[in-house]
């Protein structure tokens, strides 16, 4: 297996894009990534999208994101693995590479939600759980984050406001993000205050699914350093799966999948926890992060919210989280948000992340979930 590295990244904002296509807005985000390459040396595209066929009655979306970035002829694959798409399509591109089958592969994560009516939106997001025991129930996935979260509470002793900062750090540095959904500060008080969604989660403890496109371009070394520093290196990747549906699982606070995929990369990159200087999640609650946070061995269980009071969670912490504002802040993208988390890691190990900057950053690890961590895709990313 040879070497693989990330050597271009783009993304649109996320919002609200009443007025563009799928389509558009990854060819936004490619022609961001591309900056010197010339976009026919791209050999394979890989579309990560999670709702294309449930919202817009759209399959085949490998075909038309190739058609509407203008890569014809290509082979383009799309794949849907829920929240946890991203990082599977990354997965995939990492192989390709790897095994020497291409040299140069684009991977998209691109999703539409804003433009169909809230029922049919949750009616397209619970696919990603078990559609015989929770989804046909009206069990959605905020109401079993929810149920988690009361049992956490229960089981170690925390209140709901005890979760509140992670969506105070998510919104600080998402305040430094032109790209973010939420670009504002929120102080625990006003998480406090919130109206419920879903109790224990309130307002202010809930991402809001949005629009948006992200593209990483995965090569080759011959490319890399054909195109010179700064080099970022996917040096351990893996995908877990565990039971889709609650209940199937022996204990629910534990993710198990999020544990095999994140040990497997950690291992193979040849690295532990205590190596990894920033990180990305997937945080569209603290609960979610909190049990991310645990199942990935950066805290023992039950401690993963005693992480975040100490403050371990922010920029100059032990255990920076979410630099680019999460799903919380830049917004819950769906099947895209494995790719937004490559681009906002790829930006912290050049050094190019601004005011969320992580002084010294050279390790980096990315997890994106599909559901309540029925599929889990980490990768580790390196400076070089």
């Amino acid at each position: 297996m040879q070497p693989v590295y990330i050597i271009g990244s783009g993304q649109t904002a996320v919002a609200e894009h009443w007025d563009r296509t799928a389509g558009s807005l990854a060819a936004e985000a490619l022609q961001a990534a591309l900056g010197p390459i010339a976009k026919h040396r791209i050999q394979a595209l890989y579309v990560a999208n999670a709702l294309g066929s449930a919202l817009h009655v759209q399959s085949q979306l490998g075909a038309a994101i190739a058609s509407a970035t203008g890569l014809h002829g290509a082979e383009a694959v799309a794949f849907d693995a829920a929240g946890a798409s991203g990082g599977v399509a990354l997965r995939q591109a990492y192989l390709a590479v790897a095994s020497g089958v291409y040299d140069l592969v684009a991977v998209v994560g691109v999703e539409k939600v804003t433009d169909v009516l809230d029922a049919r939106l949750e009616d397209g997001l619970a696919l990603a759980s078990d559609a015989d025991w929770e989804a046909v129930h009206g069990s959605t996935l905020t109401a079993q984050w929810a149920m988690l979260m009361r049992r956490y509470m229960r089981q170690y002793g925390y209140d709901a406001i005890d979760f509140a900062p992670f969506p105070v750090n998510a919104h600080a540095n998402g305040a430094a993000n032109p790209k973010a959904l939420y670009r504002f500060p929120i102080t625990a008080e006003k998480v406090r205050s919130a109206g419920a969604i879903a109790d224990p989660l309130s307002l202010l403890d809930s991402a809001t699914v949005a629009d948006g496109a992200a593209v990483v371009l995965v090569a080759s070394a011959g490319i890399a350093h054909e195109l010179g520093s700064p080099l970022v290196r996917i040096a351990g990747s893996a995908v877990a799966t565990d039971a889709l549906a609650l209940h199937g699982r022996p204990d629910p606070l534990w993710l198990g999948a999020a544990a095999r995929s994140a040990a497997g990369a950690l291992g193979s990159a040849g690295l532990s926890t205590g190596d990894v200087q920033v990180l990305e999640l997937t945080d569209p609650h603290g609960i979610a992060a909190t049990l991310a946070l645990e199942a990935c061995g950066f805290a023992e269980r039950g401690a993963g919210v005693q992480l975040a009071r100490e403050g371990a969670i922010t920029l100059t912490g032990a255990t920076p989280l979410a630099t680019g504002g999460g799903c919380k802040a830049r917004g819950d993208t769906v099947g895209a948000n494995g790719v937004f988390q490559l681009v906002e890691l790829t930006r912290q190990l050049r050094g190019e992340a601004g005011k969320a900057q992580v002084n010294g950053a050279r390790v980096a690890l990315a997890q994106c979930l599909g559901g309540i961590g029925a599929t889990a895709a980490t990768h580790v990313l390196v400076a070089e």
